[in-house]
């Protein structure tokens, strides 16, 4: 196979500050594994370079990030991404290189190589060079860097290139840059701030596809997650156009994945440590479901004046390829490994199960809808105090499912009761609007999709924690246990519960004791609360 040509940019670095700004850039789009070589002369401005990615990955402006020189490599523990700061000046001998650990270069680190012309031929072929010379018809700090992708980083670097564009284009070249907590998908984002105002970067790079197992598909494919970052331009302005507080997006470069948008603030829907619900905040996010819920709303969006995204609909398969990762991912991660068939009556029991929701009517299912992407937005009224964000995944699909993704917050613990008054909430708010609503029915829904949820949070937790090496996660599997097993204490789910019972230990941690309450004890909203009466 052919290696892809290399990619090559240049540009002006008028100081130490935008040598910081172009490293920032840089390292927002890197990720574990990725290899990064400064070359230039003495003086050049290879360790400022390194300094400024350190410094923004670290989040700490004033971290000491001292040259390597002496040393010969310094290692540092960044959140969610391991560097390794290495200058090979020293270096008389490219077989020295393993002795110092850095031949082989550690797997899923990040390297910032300094001198790397030391290496001789052993550095990877897929990397970035950055090569830094002195120019001073442009100023006493000037810089000049040439910017080079070769292999698959080849892309990496054609993807900054755009990026530095954009930012120039929308006036932020110059903006302080800071970083932002990621999350568990390919997206990452920063705070950019100009004269006083900040806007939110968000790098959403075009979806690699996985193994096609899921019936010659995809994970990502089968269960519709966004390929890249149009579905979030065109849910965003939907939202926003009924009066939803999504944010505004102010530049957009739909090929590359690039896009600046209005910066919602830092405001939680909860408070403490460890966070809890703040009620009053979740009531109103409570209300913007049920005004969403009780609109008419189209399946296709207008995107661009030549182009629409069409909503994805949460269907059987994509539900079964969801509930599925509990036997493919966590009950291996208990030390169980699932017969064939255990498999067979697991898909054959939610197949059916399933039924009942999938012939509901649908709505717009945002699908993560719960605190890491709610941010409250006090000087605003109503439901537009709940900033919406991370709804790129949204589906057509029944409205239960938004509905369990807050009352059941995978990141919080909401007690049983707040759950339960949340749920009469929506319930009483929905009859008042539409005399044809089924609270019965869809307390049942409710409880379908709260468990076909809570399974797949399940196994997804666990691969966060056997395939990427994010253990973290599996701290939110004892609080998941106790959502599914509310749910499977609804009467319709009685067989679910049994085969759950005598199939699915419970996570690490959450074997409870003789004297508690066995595993579905707990009451769902809907076998804890008789429906609502028709009376106002």
């Amino acid at each position: 196979m052919t290696a892809p040509s290399p990619s090559t940019f240049s540009l002006a670095l008028a100081n130490e500050t935008a040598t910081a700004q172009l490293m920032a850039d840089l390292a927002l789009l890197i990720g574990p594994g990725d290899v990064i070589t400064l070359s230039g002369d003495l003086g050049a401005g290879k360790t400022a370079a390194a300094r400024g990615m350190i410094r923004y990955l670290a989040g700490d402006d004033e971290l000491e990030v001292p040259s390597p020189t002496f040393t010969l490599a310094q290692v540092y523990d960044l959140p969610g991404l391991p560097l390794i700061h290495a200058d090979l000046y020293r270096i008389s001998d490219p077989d020295e290189l393993e002795e110092i650990g850095l031949s082989p270069l550690p797997e899923g680190t990040v390297a910032l190589i300094e001198w790397p012309d030391r290496a001789a031929g052993l550095l990877p072929a897929d990397r970035i060079d950055i090569s830094l010379s002195h120019r001073p018809a442009l100023g006493s700090n000037a810089r000049a860097a040439e910017i080079t992708g070769y292999g698959t980083s080849a892309t990496l670097v054609a993807r900054l290139k755009a990026l530095r564009e954009m930012l120039a284009t929308a006036r932020l070249a110059e903006a302080q840059r800071q970083r932002m907590a990621g999350d568990a998908s390919i997206r990452s984002y920063a705070r950019l701030v100009r004269d006083g105002s900040s806007f939110i970067l968000m790098n959403s790079p075009k979806r690699q596809q996985g193994p096609a197992i899921y019936g010659g598909k995809s994970y990502s494919a089968a269960v519709h997650l966004a390929e890249d970052v149009r579905p979030f331009v065109a849910i965003a302005n939907a939202l926003r156009d009924r009066g939803l507080s999504a944010p505004v997006i102010h530049y957009a470069d739909l090929e590359a994945g690039f896009l600046v948008t209005e910066d919602l603030g830092n405001a939680a829907v909860v408070e403490g440590d460890p966070p809890r619900p703040i009620v009053e905040r979740y009531e109103v996010a409570t209300d913007l479901l049920v005004t969403l819920h009780c609109q008419a709303l189209p399946e296709t969006l207008p995107l661009t004046r030549q182009s629409a995204y069409a909503i994805p609909t949460f269907d059987i398969d994509a539900m079964l390829v969801e509930a599925g990762l509990m036997l493919e991912w966590y009950l291996p991660d208990r030390g169980v490994q699932p017969a064939k068939n255990l498999v067979a009556v697991f898909i054959m029991m939610w197949r059916g199960l399933l039924q009942q929701p999938l012939a509901a009517p649908k709505t717009w299912l945002l699908r993560d809808y719960h605190s890491p992407n709610l941010i409250w937005r006090d000087e605003r009224k109503g439901i537009a105090k709940v900033g919406l964000i991370d709804f790129q995944d949204a589906m057509l699909g029944h409205p239960a499912y938004d509905l369990v993704s807050l009352l059941q917050d995978a990141r919080v613990d909401v007690p049983e009761q707040l759950e339960l008054a949340l749920f009469a909430r929506y319930i009483r708010a929905r009859r008042m609007l539409d005399q044809a609503f089924d609270p019965a029915t869809f307390a049942v829904h409710y409880a379908i999709m709260s468990a076909q949820r809570n399974t797949k949070l399940l196994g997804t937790f666990a691969r966060l924690n056997r395939r990427d090496g994010k253990p973290q996660y599996l701290k939110h599997q004892p609080r998941i246990w106790t959502y599914l097993n509310r749910a499977l204490a609804h009467p319709a789910l009685t067989p679910v519960k049994d085969w759950y019972t005598a199939n699915i230990p419970p996570p690490v941690g959450n074997e409870p004791p003789a004297s508690n309450k066995t595993p579905g004890d707990s009451k769902t909203p809907a076998a804890n609360k008789p429906p609502p009466s028709n009376k106002a």
